[in-house]
């Protein structure tokens, strides 16, 4: 386990909703993060699937990490996200990526998938600017 990755564990543990919806940081490096979240039925709307507002939750924290592995303490100052299928399986991954960085600002992008069995599928798509707070 490196530094960064023991340092993002704590920053994790700090966030109440985080630990509430039982999010876990599988991966933390510098421009790179991931977060995975099992899937439960008190996450589910109406349909079955996975609520539209926890895989927000999942893309807008996996953006404030890889920013922060840039950045350090970082707010996410806007965000867009695309859903692009319903969620369906056991457990959600998000995976974020640092597409640019500057002194005070970064962009980033978080994929999220569905995990079901053996199968990934894509189910949103977002992309934000991470400020540096001082």
């Amino acid at each position: 386990m490196s530094e960064l990755f023991d340092f993002g564990q704590k920053v994790l543990a700090k966030q109440n909703f985080s630990r509430f919806l039982g999010a876990e940081l599988t991966k933390f490096e510098p421009g790179e993060a991931e977060l995975t979240l099992l899937i439960k039925d008190e996450l589910k709307q109406q349909h079955g699937f996975v609520h539209g507002g926890v895989i927000s939750y999942l893309a807008d924290n996996s953006l404030g990490f890889v920013g922060g592995s840039v950045l350090t303490d970082v707010v996410t100052s806007e965000y867009k996200i695309n859903y692009v299928r319903p969620a369906i399986g056991q457990k959600l991954v998000a995976r974020a990526s640092v597409l640019a960085v500057g002194k005070r600002q970064a962009v980033c992008q978080s994929k999220v998938f569905a995990i079901d069995g053996d199968e990934e599928k894509l189910v949103a798509v977002a992309q934000g600017t991470l400020n540096k707070v001082d």
